[in-house]
């Protein structure tokens, strides 16, 4: 199997596990911070992740990080619907780029795995989002990281 390949389900995975979590936490959880702790709201985690997603897809384009920027309003991160499509949009750069390139540069690898541990870091954020909210657990998160 390619780099390109191993990249592309490991980006897969962490895609599927985010598009499962938005479609299962109630809608009014994406205004809601930690309670009783300094913190964003988890509607701000997830603009984060899409705005990294499509921050590194211009960067993986230009073989050079070009700054981070997310296409998220404040009121898109509260609807399920807009974060759904957010998301959707950035798999889709990140994909077309892996599917794209047959040879990635070192600075371009470098920046996948960048995307990849930034996905990883907020799975750990979001599930304490989840469980100081009580909010309901996806499967896939349940599966994937033995929560209960």
């Amino acid at each position: 199997m390619s780099l390109a390949a191993k990249f592309s389900d490991s980006f897969h995975r962490s895609f599927q596990l985010y598009r499962d979590l938005i479609s299962t936490i109630d809608q009014s959880a994406f205004s809601s911070s930690l309670p009783g702790l300094p913190s964003n709201t988890l509607g701000q985690q997830l603009w984060c992740v899409i705005g990294a997603r499509e921050s590194f897809s211009r960067a993986l384009a230009e073989d050079k990080w070009v700054g981070f920027d997310c296409s998220l309003t404040a009121e898109q991160i509260t609807s399920r619907t807009d974060l759904l499509l957010a998301a959707k949009q950035s798999e889709e750069m990140i994909n077309c780029h892996l599917a794209r390139m047959c040879h990635f540069t070192d600075t371009q690898n470098q920046m996948i795995l960048d995307l990849l541990e930034h996905e990883c870091a907020h799975h750990g954020q979001l599930i304490r989002y989840i469980y100081a909210l009580k909010l309901t657990i996806p499967r896939s998160w349940r599966d994937k990281y033995s929560l209960s």
